[in-house]
């Protein structure tokens, strides 16, 4: 299984970031290799659809399951039918999310927990 945590840097001790379309990395992790990858989030500069795109850069990535802080209705939607579980309130290090991930003290989303545009101005 594949999980993807918005982070504002490249590494496992970087901080989330609480906003999904707008986050400057992908942390993903493979549970099942283990390996670790960061990836630049494309859609954080977009003038607008970047909840989209980032959702588009996750699906593409085969990622099963998403950690950020908040995520919009457009990108909700667009993961969600991708496949993707969303679970948001997620705060601290990369490292710390996935460890409350892996012991369920995150909720998984059935609706965006943010209205949308919400990144724009950080």
């Amino acid at each position: 299984m594949k999980i993807a945590i918005t982070s504002i840097g490249s590494e496992i001790e970087s901080k989330v970031d609480s906003r999904f379309g707008r986050c400057d990395y992908f942390f993903i992790y493979d549970t099942e290799t283990e390996k670790t990858e960061s990836i630049k989030n494309e859609g954080s500069g977009a003038m607008g659809g970047a909840g989209v795109i980032s959702a588009q850069t996750v699906i593409n990535r085969g990622i099963d399951i998403l950690i950020t802080g908040n995520v919009g209705p457009n990108a909700f939607h667009t993961l969600t039918a991708g496949g993707v579980k969303i679970y948001g309130g997620a705060t601290g290090t990369v490292r710390e999310a996935i460890k409350k991930y892996e012991k369920g003290e995150l909720n998984e989303l059935s609706s965006s927990s943010v209205p949308p545009h919400f990144g724009m101005n950080p």
